[in-house]
């Protein structure tokens, strides 16, 4: 069985696009939107997809929305896709998932190419941070990813290569995602990048 976990903050006007491309692909048997407290229709639109649904009462960061849809994730194959992405189609959703079922890889993590260059160049110089993978169940960390908040890429991809685990890139062509600052406006998304990289930081340094 293979289970799906997108956690959603706000994102509305961008999750319905990638819920149309997971169910296209036709291969999580569980997909789980956890709508992390959002003040939007967030959880409105996920459920019209006919998906299970969680829903924080209050905004908890990404670790917290994580752990809520693993602690309801019945698969031994575990998949990570963020809310915000642009340009999302089904066989790049296939790409992620068949290493991983076909035994040739533990983890399989997504890099954007050719969507925009901001993006583009983020995970090419950082490309731990991807929140787009799919990974078995055996390899994620004894953890509690509520604890890593915005640090839960660092943490998962850590444990499986500090374990030896195999971990295949994965190129998702014309796939980009929408920025904090565009979201948010420019001061508030600085300030939420900050914060960001400063739970990363603290993952890494443990």
């Amino acid at each position: 069985m293979l289970s799906l976990i997108i956690p959603a903050y706000n994102e509305e006007e961008r999750i319905g696009q990638v819920l149309d491309a997971v169910i296209a692909a036709g291969v999580f048997d569980q997909v789980i939107v956890v709508d992390d407290g959002s003040t939007d229709r967030t959880a409105e639109v996920a459920t019209a997809h006919r998906v299970e649904v969680v829903r924080l009462p209050t905004n908890r960061g990404k670790g917290a929305a994580v752990a809520a849809g693993l602690s309801r994730a019945q698969g031994e194959v575990i998949g990570f896709l963020d809310a915000d992405l642009v340009g999302l189609r089904p066989e790049h959703i296939r790409a992620l998932v068949l290493p991983v079922i076909e035994g040739q890889a533990d983890m399989t993590i997504g890099l954007f190419g050719g969507g925009r260059l901001s993006t583009d160049l983020a995970q090419k110089l950082t490309p731990i941070l991807t929140g787009q993978r799919v990974v078995h169940r055996r390899w994620l960390p004894p953890a509690d990813f509520s604890m890593a908040r915005y640090g839960i890429e660092v943490l998962l991809h850590k444990h499986v290569k500090d374990s030896g685990g195999r971990i295949v890139e994965v190129s998702l062509d014309e796939v980009t995602h929408h920025m904090k600052e565009e979201k948010l406006g420019w001061r508030k998304g600085v300030a939420a990048r900050l914060r960001m990289y400063w739970d990363i930081l603290k993952v890494m340094a443990k």
